[in-house]
């Protein structure tokens, strides 16, 4: 059983998984508006995959025993000033995630729950390499984001990216 703090915490943490699946779905559709769909696709890719990360968690308090509240979650934004300014706010949103995560486990380590600990560490290398996709992508816009042509050939990379649920679950 996990302590009621750590509970709360990882149910703060499902509302802020789906916000993030949100989130993204809504640079998704600016995207889509954008005839960018490639781009777009990612963002719907990666709005599965947070609702994917909110279930395991999910799953994971039922398996314990804990108590599962659903929180309310917020109208993420929808209209965006460039391509630049989408990659730049997913990017930061990963690291408000990661940092998320990191109090989790810190807190979860003060009180010696070596159960929620081992259970974090796929979420921590998840983040890890998220915030390193991330990272990327913004630097390629950056350097297609005035070139059409290298801007489509960006699009079309994108497009390439499929949903796999994890293989762990």
């Amino acid at each position: 059983m996990i302590s009621d703090k750590i509970a709360q915490l990882l149910n703060e943490q499902i509302t802020k998984e789906q916000y993030a699946a949100q989130y993204y779905l809504s640079m998704s559709a600016w995207f889509f508006a954008q005839d960018l769909d490639g781009i777009a696709n990612y963002f719907r890719v990666q709005s599965k995959e947070e609702l994917m990360h909110a279930d395991k968690m999910f799953d994971f308090l039922n398996d314990v025993g804990a108590e599962i509240v659903i929180g309310e979650i917020a109208k993420p934004p929808h209209e965006f000033m460039s391509h630049i300014e989408v990659f730049e706010k997913a990017l930061e949103h990963e690291k408000t995630v990661t940092r998320s995560i990191f109090n989790i486990v810190k807190n979860a380590n003060d009180e010696g729950d070596f159960a929620t600990v081992s259970f974090l560490q796929w979420f921590i290398n998840e983040q890890v390499e998220e915030e390193a996709n991330a990272s990327q992508l913004v630097t390629k816009i950056k350097m297609v984001h005035t070139n059409p042509s290298a801007l489509y050939l960006f699009d079309q990379e994108l497009s390439q990216r499929v949903f796999t649920a994890d293989p762990a679950n």
